[in-house]
């Protein structure tokens, strides 16, 4: 039986769609820590259950009002049926009868919570203009708006994902049976999603074909930048819960949920560069695909989320490979070297891929980040059923990698630059501001495209003392394990997860 919205679910949508969404960081996620308890999974539930609809409602709105009958085309139009039926789902979710002294319980917080210092001073990322991806649709002018300002309502607001509850007795089987209900239901609409990125792109190109359009305007970029930085954040604090939530997985000392405290950056580097060497062999029938010089220490380890990171180096190498081997042809026996260069700062982190591919002209430069512009003579066929993982993209031809890769760059406070030089040679090293020094710019980074053939830079945060707010980007990562004094006894548990379930 298809599932149909109903004028009335339409009208809860829109109502929702009123409330502003609330940021919640990177810096609360893990401190849920070691295996949360009962009470405290369903503290975080409860949020989640406020917080999910109205940034769904969120969405649902703003493909309705989408310009020129974009709105009307039927992928599009499908994928607004997704989020309005995942919205129904999670406001149609019963919730258990509680006593009184349950819920005085739930409401009293433990004696050791972790809660000191919670909402440090966030900072602005000079890369994000303000309200460039808030999560409402339009600002409705009251101050609580997602823009880059940090209002009372919101810090309160946000306090409540995490609130460890008072675990000196038993909790009641009703709690557990809820918390594993509606980690179900999270799952379902993680799944249902999965294809959302590929279904949107259909309906640009359905779009595009009507109108006879051979480029998206800036609404429709701004649109889309926006739709898919709320993406994010909607899987990342649903794929956070299931695998808090999931009791079966097992454990690692590094994790909490999705998030690993000691992400190495060299391990994942290199698994990157294996798949987009693999990738790039299978595509061109290439025996031997260009090689790849890594440069790294070793030792080099930060908090942040590993899928996040694996997407974005794996789509910047995949495209430096590509430029590669068409610029020097197919059947060349030795391409040149590719070289992806680590270097760690006092706050960031930066990863520098520099390839001799010929780069593009520096008119060209401002068309890459925008979505289905590729250099590929002939667009694949996107099919949502055929590939629901964003990571398992062909080697090239949507133009959605680079800029979904800056998005989730920008997510936690990074960036993805690059820089050109039509015609080739060799590339030159760039200093990359750390983080500190940015904040007291202006915000603004001039380049000159002639420094180098092609520099994909990647710059991630790591190593800091701040927190990032996930909805307004203005901060880095915090490293919450040294703050709360964790030890080796402390043993975070988490759901043995895919590069995907980051997304």
């Amino acid at each position: 039986m298809s599932w149909k919205r109903s004028e009335r679910l339409m009208e809860t949508i829109k109502h929702y769609s009123n409330f502003p969404a609330t940021g919640v960081s990177l810096r609360q996620m893990v401190q849920f820590g070691e295996k949360p308890s009962t009470g405290t999974l369903f503290r975080a539930s409860q949020f989640l259950s406020e917080e999910l609809p109205i940034r769904l409602a969120h969405r649902v709105q703003e493909l309705n009002d989408l310009p020129d009958g974009l709105n009307e085309m039927p992928s599009i139009c499908r994928v607004r049926d997704w989020y309005a039926q995942s919205f129904e789902e999670l406001v149609e979710l019963p919730r258990p009868t509680l006593s009184s002294e349950i819920k005085e319980r739930l409401l009293r917080p433990a004696k050791k919570s972790g809660d000191k210092n919670l909402m440090s001073k966030p900072t602005q990322n000079p890369s994000i203009k303000t309200g460039q991806y808030r999560s409402e649709p339009t600002t409705n002018g009251n101050g609580n708006g997602n823009g880059n300002g940090v209002t009372k309502q919101v810090k309160g607001a946000s306090r409540r994902y995490y609130a460890a509850a008072d675990d000196g007795q038993e909790w009641p089987p009703e709690l557990g049976a809820y918390n594993t209900k509606f980690a179900d239901t999270l799952e379902k609409i993680k799944r249902r999603h999965d294809s959302v990125v590929t279904t949107v792109a259909q309906g640009i190109l359905e779009w595009k074909r009507k109108r006879q359009r051979m480029q998206i305007d800036h609404n429709i970029q701004a649109f889309l930048d926006r739709f898919y930085m709320s993406r994010i954040g909607i899987r990342m604090l649903i794929g956070q819960h299931i695998a808090l939530t999931d009791q079966r997985a097992r454990n690692d000392p590094n994790y909490v949920g999705i998030i690993c405290t000691k992400t190495n950056v060299q391990e994942l580097a290199q698994e990157a560069i294996e798949n987009a060497r693999f990738v790039c062999e299978d595509h061109y029938g290439l025996f031997d695909a260009p090689k790849v010089q890594l440069v790294c220490n070793p030792d080099i380890s930060f908090m942040y989320v590993p899928g996040h990171l694996s997407h974005m180096l794996f789509e910047t190498l995949k495209n430096s490979l590509r430029a590669v081997v068409e610029r020097h042809g197919q059947d060349k026996e030795a391409f040149p070297v590719t070289k992806v260069i680590v270097a760690e700062g006092k706050e960031d982190i930066t990863i520098k891929i520099s390839d001799e591919g010929g780069g593009i002209p520096r008119s060209s430069i401002p068309l890459v980040w925008t979505y289905m512009y590729t250099t590929v003579d002939q667009t694949p066929s996107l099919d949502p059923d055929f590939n629901k993982s964003d990571f398992k993209a062909p080697m090239a031809g949507f133009g959605y990698g680079l800029p979904i890769s800056r998005l989730y760059a920008r997510y936690f406070g990074g960036d993805l630059k690059l820089i050109s030089m039509e015609g080739g040679g060799w590339t030159s090293s760039e200093l990359i501001r750390s983080s500190r020094g940015m904040a007291q710019g202006n915000g603004s980074r001039k380049y000159n495209p002639f420094l180098a053939s092609k520099a994909m830079k990647l710059k991630l945060s790591g190593q800091v003392s701040r927190e990032i707010s996930e909805r307004r980007q203005v901060g880095d990562a915090a490293d919450m394990f040294a703050e709360k004094g964790a030890g080796d006894g402390d043993k975070p548990w988490w759901r043995n997860v895919g590069m995907e379930e980051g997304m």
